[in-house]
């Protein structure tokens, strides 16, 4: 949803625009350049992801937002998308996306997840929809233009999960994190505590590590496991 109010230009995604909450305009537009067009808006973003709130007050795409605008929308996000911090050195205010970057950040706070560590969760779950499970179910999940693909720690309703699955998601797929982890692929935790993997060399977590496949509406289950 991101790109196609900033992204995509035309009438309809204008009128679509004008419709919404205008703090729900604001949030898909701090995720679009945090995540995905600050450099082609004309920002220049640090490697740890961080931008500097009057920058972006200062583009002409956002000249009627305040400073008081981003604190809101950042302090009211339910999914914790983004995180505010004032400069260790010059104390500018800065705010950055948290996860869902296709942009490379070098520096973005991951926790890996391991054995050793012992802080691996009880799920891993990545939500999509009926219409993509058959090329899933073939392929493995892949990172597409991100540079990871996202999991989470359960599902939507259940206690302590804040992000990491749309709630209109049609499939979940639980993933045997586990064995990944036996084999090598990283995974991370996000600030927010989305589970986030590259995947293997190719970006891609093979179907060798599904759990199980669940329909949520109705709930059925696609792929038992063994």
């Amino acid at each position: 949803m991101e790109r196609w109010t900033e992204a995509r230009g035309g009438s309809r995604g204008r009128r679509r625009g004008s419709e919404q909450d205008p703090d729900v305009r604001l949030s898909k537009a701090l995720s679009y350049i945090l995540r995905h067009g600050a450099a082609e808006l004309g920002f220049a973003m640090g490697k740890d992801g961080f931008l500097g709130v009057d920058e972006i007050l200062q583009h002409p795409r956002y000249r009627g937002y305040a400073e008081r605008d981003i604190l809101r929308v950042v302090e009211t996000n339910s999914k914790h998308r983004f995180t505010l911090r004032s400069h260790p050195d010059t104390g500018r205010l800065e705010v950055r996306a948290n996860q869902g970057h296709s942009l490379q950040v070098e520096e973005l706070e991951l926790t890996p997840i391991s054995l050793q560590a012992g802080n691996v969760p009880e799920e891993a779950v990545h939500g999509t929809y009926l219409r993509h499970w058959p090329s899933i179910q073939a392929q493995g999940l892949r990172c597409m233009s991100r540079t990871h693909i996202h999991l989470a720690p359960g599902l939507p309703q259940d206690r302590g999960v804040v992000s990491g699955m749309r709630t209109n998601c049609e499939l979940a797929i639980y993933i045997e994190l586990r064995h990944a982890l036996r084999d090598r692929i990283p995974f991370y935790f996000s600030t927010n505590q989305v589970i986030l993997t590259p995947g293997n060399d190719e970006g891609v977590l093979p179907p060798k590590y599904f759990q199980k496949v669940l329909q949520l509406k109705p709930t059925r289950c696609l792929l038992p496991l063994e």
